[in-house]
């Protein structure tokens, strides 16, 4: 029942209009609804969205509650879920049509393939929400605040693009912190090793998703640090 569950959740993904996906990183083509093949880089304010409105990414967005948040919050700025689970993401999608959140667009992909389908200067910010901190060393490359990430982030953030981390991992924190001391192109705006001790700086981070409120419950802190990165090499 479960699996059939999950079919069905990944058809009706594949049928929604604010839905696309790619799983072939050697052919990086987008499929909207219906199978469609659209080519969006660099045009996803006209040919999606259809306005000149920022863009924020969520990437490793799980089942899509921040971007849903988010776009709540900020009607006049349009954010993009990024994941590769498509049981997860579907929720976002199917949450942001009920709630008829035209400013939130969902993306089924392998975030190695990111820069694929985003243009120069086309994402003002993303969001990094409780990803998998990987913690082995030999994984450190699959964190998401990794050199080998941020390489890629840089092909379409604009000018001093902001990157935002939120997490419960202390390890994963650690290092982010110490890959930005090491790249004398990131600066660091603002860090906390438990949001919830004090005023919260950005309202946006008073959005608690499904994987966070588990982990209060469990008695970890959250963890947050925003930086700017260069977007030259």
């Amino acid at each position: 029942m479960a699996q059939k569950n999950k079919l069905q959740k990944f058809t009706e993904f594949s049928s929604f209009p604010n839905s696309y996906e790619n799983f072939d990183m050697k052919n990086p083509v987008l499929q909207a609804a219906g199978g469609r093949e659209v080519h969006l880089k660099g045009q996803w304010n006209e040919n999606h969205f259809q306005n000149n409105a920022p863009i924020i990414l969520e990437l490793a967005c799980g089942h899509g509650d921040y971007t849903v948040e988010m776009a709540k919050l900020h009607p006049h700025q349009n954010f993009i879920g990024v994941d590769i689970k498509g049981a997860r993401i579907w929720k976002g999608a199917k949450t942001a049509l009920e709630q008829g959140l035209t400013n939130a667009a969902f993306l089924r992909t392998r975030i190695e393939s990111i820069e694929h389908f985003f243009g120069p200067d086309e994402i003002s910010q993303i969001w990094i929400t409780f990803p998998d901190p990987f913690e082995r060393k030999s994984k450190a490359n699959r964190r998401l605040t990794s050199q080998y990430f941020l390489k890629k982030y840089r092909q379409f953030l604009k000018k001093d693009g902001v990157v935002h981390l939120k997490t419960d991992a202390d390890s994963l924190y650690a290092f982010t912190l110490e890959v930005i001391d090491q790249d004398s192109r990131c600066i660091i705006e603002y860090k906390s090793e438990n949001i919830y001790s004090d005023p919260l700086e950005n309202p946006l981070l008073n959005i608690q998703t499904y994987y966070e409120k588990m982990h209060l419950s469990e008695g970890k802190t959250i963890k947050y640090v925003r930086f700017r990165i260069s977007s030259s090499d």
